[in-house]
């Protein structure tokens, strides 16, 4: 059984020790800031943590981008000369082409090397919901699971990824056309904050609105005790953007609610696509749960 690699993009969260540990590769998408194109990289490289979140704080625009053919292809043809397969996990389509992007390159690649695997998966999530995908497919892998093995376990399993999120202030969403003007304004003036669930096809929607900061955490956390199932791969991060103290705030209530204690729990900062899109200030957990009802 020939080996494969794991490559993903930046809308996984998947920091540089989390990559490392896991083997796992990334292409990045792009940002976009008055012109000028970024690679969107997950250890902030281009476009560093603290420049990006000044940025949006005085309101600037960060544009996203996707990966195009050209950049799947040519990352994947890196790992077919060296004799690898491929499996490629990508954002959910629902937020993002990237992922019709990879269906090129594969068939284009096939053609050329036939006797080589490209497997691409649509995993219908973002930021650590993909990211814990892909470490669960990476766990797979090391377990000797074939890369078929390994791309059914992750289309069987997508929907029970779970994301329980709230965001500091509506503006940013409103920037990215998640909200309209009329909805950002009056959920500024009540302070209200939206716990954004991810849907069946991988769309992010707004299912409760929460009065107060402390109000949203809470309610983060009980939905979080709702939704939690014990599993043998069960995996919980929390996680924020600029908001270090709101988010061990969150983590540690997470921690004092999770069941089964020897559960690996870890904290970490949003990426850059997600961040850009949502703000600073938003706080998220995931985990693996009930299957996800909510309707696109």
């Amino acid at each position: 059984m020939k080996k494969f690699v794991i490559i993903t993009d930046s809308c996984s969260d998947l920091d540089r020790e989390l990559r490392e540990k896991y083997d796992i590769d990334y292409i990045p998408m792009h940002l976009l800031v008055d012109g000028k194109e970024y690679d969107a990289s997950l250890d902030y490289e281009y476009l560093s943590y603290s420049e990006t979140y000044k940025l949006l704080r005085e309101g600037v625009r960060i544009k996203t981008a996707q990966i195009i053919e050209s950049e799947y292809t040519n990352k994947f043809e890196e790992y077919l000369k060296q004799g690898y397969d491929v499996l490629s996990l990508s954002c959910s389509s629902a937020l993002s082409h990237s992922v019709d992007e990879s269906y090129v390159a594969r068939d284009k690649l096939l053609e050329k090397y036939p006797d080589s695997k490209i497997v691409c998966v649509d995993t219908l999530n973002a930021c650590f919901g993909l990211g814990l995908l892909c470490i669960r497919a990476s766990q797979l892998r090391d377990e000797g699971k074939s890369i078929e093995e390994t791309a059914d376990w992750i289309i069987k399993n997508r929907k029970t990824v779970n994301q329980e999120c709230t965001v500091e202030s509506l503006k940013y969403l409103k920037q990215a056309g998640r909200v309209s003007a009329a909805s950002a304004f009056f959920g500024g003036l009540l302070s209200v904050k939206p716990i954004i669930v991810s849907d069946k096809i991988g769309c992010n929607h707004a299912v409760e609105k929460v009065k107060g900061r402390k109000n949203s955490i809470d309610r983060l956390v009980e939905r979080f005790k709702e939704e939690y199932l014990s599993c043998p791969h069960q995996m919980v991060r929390v996680v924020h953007a600029d908001g270090v103290e709101d988010g061990m705030l969150l983590l540690d209530k997470i921690t004092q609610a999770i069941p089964d204690k020897d559960v690996e729990i870890t904290f970490g900062k949003i990426g850059p696509i997600v961040g850009s899109t949502t703000g600073p200030g938003t706080l998220a957990v995931y985990f693996y749960g009930k299957e996800v009802q909510v309707e696109g």
